[in-house]
């Protein structure tokens, strides 16, 4: 099964939007939502048959008070402030550094694992599709995004693809979602901002040497940047793929909770099926 991601150097360009158009129009495919900090495919995909599980990606200080003699020690060596005058652990601040279980000299202090979050699994109209949600503020993003990507294999029968909704951006959750990846879609915006993000991302697939393909949404905006966009590409070796028209009622449709797809706009799919013939042919070579 070859996996494709679709990632952005930021939130906001379309991302989500051509992961669901695609699992629409793409055969013999499983689809997963890696932006685990802000899942937003499922509000696209109507769910059937969900099956979830608790996630369990870091540890948080304890105190056995039957060994305690509240010296203080662990609340000096705490970097994070995570322990009170009274000797009582702020879960919000522990980062599971363990530097108070190596300095308590009672051996009262011990991690434990806590639930950060969740994964599940579900069938939809258009395939099997996995995804997952971080709990504010915890920590290990990263490792929730291969938990993912770990939990939709065995689901597997015979699919040929995996569509990945990435998340945004160039950290560790991204690097997750697009390592192993047979190919990475870039999608950006014509703005300044959209172009200084395009270089990033595509930077961080060729040090994995992961190939890269470009998609400019809402193109016609600024045909400037555009353009510049399209001569970057050119100079580093990057193809563009796509092109999408910026579209009113696309933004209405999405309002609606539907895709383009769902709303017959066939400059849209036609458009979308021209990119991923691309992108397939490329990867069949």
């Amino acid at each position: 099964m070859k996996q494709i991601a679709v990632i952005s150097g930021k939130g906001g360009t379309g991302k989500s939007t051509l992961v669901a158009s695609l699992s629409q129009i793409v055969n013999n495919k499983m689809t997963a939502d890696c932006d685990v900090d802000a899942p937003n495919l499922h509000l696209l995909l109507e769910e059937k048959d969900q099956q979830k599980w608790d996630y369990s990606g870091a540890k948080e200080a304890r105190i056995n008070y039957d060994l305690c003699i509240k010296c203080g020690i662990c609340k000096d060596v705490c970097r994070f402030g995570a322990i009170t005058e009274d000797i009582v652990i702020n879960n919000l601040k522990c980062e599971g550094c363990n530097a108070c279980v190596v300095a308590c000299p009672q051996d009262a202090m011990y991690l434990e694992e806590v639930n950060t979050g969740w994964t599940s699994v579900s069938t939809t109209e258009n395939g099997t599709f996995a995804h997952a949600l971080l709990d504010t503020g915890a920590e290990g993003s990263g490792k929730l995004v291969t938990e993912v990507r770990k939990k939709i294999v065995p689901f597997e029968n015979g699919e040929e693809w995996l569509i990945i909704d990435g998340s945004p951006g160039i950290g560790c959750s991204v690097i997750a979602s697009i390592t192993g990846t047979d190919a990475v879609i870039a999608v950006t915006e014509p703005t300044k901002s959209g172009l200084s993000d395009l270089k990033r991302v595509l930077d961080l697939a060729k040090h994995f040497s992961i190939p890269a393909f470009v998609c400019i949404n809402k193109f016609d905006l600024n045909m400037d940047i555009t353009n510049e966009m399209e001569k970057y590409c050119v100079e580093k070796g990057f193809m563009v793929v796509g092109k999408i028209p910026f579209d009113p009622l696309i933004v209405k449709a999405l309002q609606e909770y539907k895709t383009p797809v769902d709303t017959g706009d066939q400059e849209f799919i036609d458009e979308i099926n021209s990119l991923w013939n691309k992108v397939t042919e490329y990867l069949s070579q």
